[in-house]
């Protein structure tokens, strides 16, 4: 087939959507197909040879117009090209297919006020909200997208997000296809664990013997560190446990907090990594007290590296989990008293191996090859459908 991919920045170092597309296109160009990227940037090292690259201009002006622009310029870009069938990733429009992997913008809002423990602290916000014009723009942008003329089929990456359709655009859950985010397993070869293990805990400060919790994100807020933070002051002395945070190189705020609860010293501020294998071999279970994920690729890849994983029920990846077979799903990431129980469940030796080794089996039931061959089955359905009409 012949596909396009419209994302605008196509950097899989910053993970997320940008390393799932870099995986899928390498997986079509394997397969044969004609992969065709529209994008502003790209890293075209890490993508596959053989794609083929449609240089969208980057967006100028205020931050709430550049979607539009970029969006724009994708359906214009695409609409004679004569592709099978073309995916649309984020804030684009005139797609055959979007796929959301950061869900609606609604709903991150309203789960973005959830990220504030202070009720009076989400009223002020949800009343700042009111003069945002990014807020306005970009919700004027998601019913272009969803209630347009032009209706694409809408694939989500859970069942969270189809609920979030239901209740924000009244679409019937039938008209919403929920296909389960993926990663590419091969990023993450075992053989590899033991000296990457040893070689980075050395380089980290992290001895052999310590528990090493992982905490990775690029938002820290909205993922939960603060609440994250607070668990860890309340974690007896007498257990050796260390937390690793890894992700956006602004931790300033963060370390304060770290040494005013008196933790400091249990935590390690490690900033970017550009390897994140380095970082799950280096672990011995995810920490991911998140309060918006519609699925998050790096519980699947902390699984995929045999990770046991503490999540909350707003991760989307918290429905591919068996709890407590592989870790634990938190009601509330402000919980701070179930958060500290749930790691120091994980810091018994005994509980984290047999949670490790659900955790790889439930890896493999849902891998990287469920994924590609449903969302290829969805794509031959949409392509043989244009073709008949």
């Amino acid at each position: 087939m012949n596909i396009a991919l419209c994302y605008d920045q196509v950097l899989p170092a910053r993970g997320g959507c940008a390393t799932y597309i870099t995986d899928l296109a390498r997986r079509l160009v394997t397969d044969g197909h004609e992969v065709h990227l529209y994008a502003c940037v790209w890293e075209a090292a890490s993508l596959p040879a053989g794609i083929r690259y449609h240089a969208i201009p980057g967006p100028q002006g205020p931050r709430f117009l550049r979607p539009w622009q970029f969006g724009a310029a994708c359906e214009e870009a695409i609409c004679s090209a004569g592709h099978d069938v073309s995916v649309g990733f984020d804030k684009t429009w005139g797609q055959d297919v979007l796929y959301p992997q950061g869900g609606l913008h609604l709903a991150s809002v309203a789960h973005n006020l959830n990220k504030h423990s202070s009720p009076m602290v989400r009223g002020l916000a949800r009343i700042a909200k009111w003069f945002d014009l990014a807020h306005w723009s970009f919700a004027a942008l998601e019913r272009r997208q969803y209630l347009g003329r032009h209706r694409p089929l809408i694939i989500v990456n859970s069942a969270m997000v189809r609920g979030h359709f239901q209740k924000y655009y009244g679409m019937a859950a039938a008209d919403v296809r929920v296909l389960y985010s993926a990663i590419d397993p091969s990023r993450f070869p075992e053989q590899d664990r033991p000296r990457r293990r040893q070689a980075w805990r050395q380089r980290w400060g992290i001895r052999a013997d310590e528990s090493v919790g992982l905490f990775t994100a690029m938002n820290y807020r909205l993922k939960g560190l603060e609440p994250l933070l607070h668990a860890v002051r309340l974690l007896p002395p007498r257990l050796d446990f260390r937390l690793m945070v890894v992700g956006h190189r602004s931790t300033r705020r963060y370390e304060r907090l770290a040494r005013t609860l008196g933790v400091a010293d249990r935590v390690r501020f490690l900033g970017s990594c550009r390897e994140m294998a380095h970082c799950y071999f280096a672990a011995d279970f995810l920490v991911h007290p998140t309060f918006y994920d519609p699925c998050s690729l790096v519980v699947l890849e902390a699984l995929a590296c045999g990770l046991p994983v503490i999540t909350s029920r707003y991760n989307g990846a918290s429905e591919l989990l068996d709890p407590p077979s592989e870790g634990y799903v938190m009601d509330d990431p402000h919980d701070h008293v179930q958060l500290a129980c749930y790691i120091e469940q994980l810091l018994d030796s005994t509980r984290r191996n047999d949670c490790a080794r659900a955790a790889r089996q439930r890896a493999e039931q849902w891998t990287w090859e469920h994924h590609y061959r449903q969302f290829m089955d969805i794509l031959a359905e949409l392509a043989a459908r244009k073709q008949a009409a």
